[in-house]
């Protein structure tokens, strides 16, 4: 579920804007996508989104890719392909769902088609390993799946680094804006990669303002979007969009990845999200609320201590990045910094243990 606010602003855009983003990338035909996936057929469907819907296939060079189709009767959709390709056409990082094509023509019917044709994460989306009880693409049931404490640190982690790049690492910084475990993909490898870049924002370092890319024309108004629980207080009350209400939305992940719990569930109450609930726990009713799934591992009142250890001190980053005022909160390169530490100081007592 999507929430949406709407703020005033002055723009003007440019009509060549899209093709211009559109021709950095390797194009591809609407017969060869046609083709590939059997005619958009739901044997190859492995997801829907809020623009489109995806699709696996595999292209005339052996490359398995997954193909993002724009619903472009859905207002926002052709603004978030353009959005996307001109977030992802200059920046690469090993934390990011890389684009290696595009495809902007007509169908057989003359309708206007674009697509975005992505690497494919084999592993699916952090949601479906979070959230069981759901039917993966590869027919399996996800309530069978389980990550383990040190795997979820490991994609804490990756998140993390994917977003300190966008903020830190390039020039001008970007904001994701819909950061969220169904925008976290798992390779074979189980590393995170980011991706769903349709509200990225890349942000002007002289006026600080968050720019969009508009749909031709002009517009007289931005709206800034996200997804919630995930969305940070302060956009609701009309405040620009920045990196900090990226870190928001990834300290309410993380909170999520560890206690298995949604960000607004009616278990917190009314009054209650997902950073209250954890904050009013810590840290003598934390293993309370953590993800029944991470019991399996405390086979001991050692283990169990460790676990302990652990979760406490992610829930303590997790609840410093989600704070409700924007200045009090963690950034990413600190939630790194913290995170590696714990991820060393419990794989260091997890040896003391097995001595």
């Amino acid at each position: 579920m999507s929430i949406f606010y709407r703020k005033k602003k002055q723009t003007t855009t440019n009509a060549s804007t899209s093709l211009s983003f559109e021709n950095q990338f390797l194009r591809i035909s609407y017969e060869e996508l046609l083709r590939v996936t059997n005619r958009f057929s739901e044997t190859n469907l492995i997801g829907k989104g809020r623009y489109g819907t995806v699709y696996k296939g595999i292209l005339d060079g052996g490359a398995t890719v997954a193909m993002k189709v724009l619903n472009l009767m859905q207002r926002g959709a052709s603004k978030s392909f353009i959005t996307e390709c001109r977030t992802l056409g200059t920046i690469r990082h090993r934390n990011l769902v890389k684009i290696l094509s595009v495809c902007s023509s007509v169908d057989f019917c003359g309708n206007d088609f674009k697509a975005l044709i992505y690497e494919f994460m084999a592993n699916e989306s952090l949601e479906e390993w979070l959230h069981p009880g759901t039917i993966g693409r590869d027919g399996e049931c996800s309530e069978s799946r389980n990550l383990r404490l040190v795997q979820r640190l490991n994609i804490a982690i990756d998140i993390a680094t994917a977003i300190e790049y966008l903020h830190e690492g390039c020039y001008p910084a970007i904001v994701h804006g819909d950061l969220k475990p169904s925008n976290v993909l798992l390779g074979n490898d189980m590393m995170a990669r980011v991706g769903d870049f349709g509200l990225a924002k890349i942000i002007s370092t002289v006026s600080t303002e968050a720019i969009g890319v508009q749909d031709q024309g002009s517009s007289t108004s931005t709206v800034v979007r996200g997804s919630i629980g995930y969305v940070p207080p302060e956009y609701g009350m009309g405040h620009k969009v920045s990196t900090l209400g990226d870190a928001y939305s990834y300290g309410i992940l993380l909170l999520e990845m560890f206690t298995g719990k949604r960000p607004i569930e009616d278990a917190f109450g009314h009054h209650l999200n997902l950073h209250n609930f954890v904050r009013m726990a810590l840290p003598d009713r934390a293993m309370d609320i953590i993800d029944l799934r991470l019991w399996s591992e405390a086979g001991d009142r050692q283990q169990e201590m460790k676990i302990r250890d652990c979760i406490i001190s992610v829930f303590e980053v997790g609840v410093a990045c989600s704070m409700e005022s924007p200045p009090d909160r963690m950034d990413m390169t600190e939630a790194i910094r913290k995170l590696h530490l714990i991820k060393v100081s419990y794989e260091a007592k997890e040896r003391m243990i097995g001595m």
